[in-house]
Order: structure tokens, then sequence, then C-alpha cells
């Protein structure tokens, strides 16, 4: 029996800028782009590298749902972002504009930072050793 992830869901409220975002800063492609009959769009993307692990944009409708984006995890990490290269992902993601929290960690054993999505997300970078 083989199990794995597929796909993680963030609660957006434009599945365009949530795109453009993730695609300017992660690098990300989209998987599956397609909006049903009734009007309800599916957009799942993926890191360059890896087709297989993606994530799930979900367009709030209603009150409750919308009140949720961006603390959908309290505040914890929503999505851990591995990296071979934290300190060029850093610099990028800092020229971009992104909120940062905290600066860069940089030590023998760890490489990592922490930013928000345009959401609000927690997003933790890792630099994964080789």
């Amino acid at each position: 029996m083989e199990i794995k992830l597929g796909r993680v869901v963030i609660l957006v409220e434009d599945y365009d800028k949530a795109f453009d975002f993730y695609e300017k800063n992660f690098f990300c492609k989209k998987l599956f782009d397609s909006t049903m009959e009734n009007g309800q769009r599916y957009l799942h993307i993926a890191f360059k590298s890896d087709d297989n692990v993606g994530i799930w944009f979900m367009k709030t409708e209603a009150a409750e749902q919308k009140n949720r984006i961006g603390k959908q995890t309290a505040g914890q990490p929503t999505i851990v972002i591995y990296t071979d290269d934290c300190k060029n992902l850093y610099t990028h993601v800092k020229k971009n504009g992104v909120k940062l929290i905290g600066e860069i960690v940089m030590t023998e054993e760890n490489k990592f930072f922490h930013c928000y999505d345009l959401y609000e997300n927690n997003l933790l970078i890792v630099e994964l050793s080789q």
C-alpha cells in the first residue's frame, strides 16, 4: 500500500493573485486549472521540480470561510517549503517585497526563514542538507 501527500488546501480571495504570488516568489507552476459549469474553479499549483505535491487554492464563499483566510493554522506555519539555496531565495523574496517574519537563520545545523504569503499565511522556508 502506498500513501502520499497530494495537495495542501489554502483559502484565497483571488485565484490569480494567489498564483501570481507563488509563481513570482517560489517559481510555482500550474498543474491543473479548470472552471466547472457551475462556475467553481479548481487551481492546483506545484513547485518547479515536483508535480506530485502541491497547493490547491480554494476561493472562499461563506463568511466563516472568509474569516479563516490567513488563519488556517492560527499563526503557525501553514506550509514548509524546502530549498537547496535558502540565502538566495531569502534575497529573492525580500527584493519582491514579501513580508518577512524576522531575519534568515543560518547556522551550521540550520538555514531557514519565515515569511507571509499575500494572505498572511506563515511560510517556513528550510534549506535541506545535501
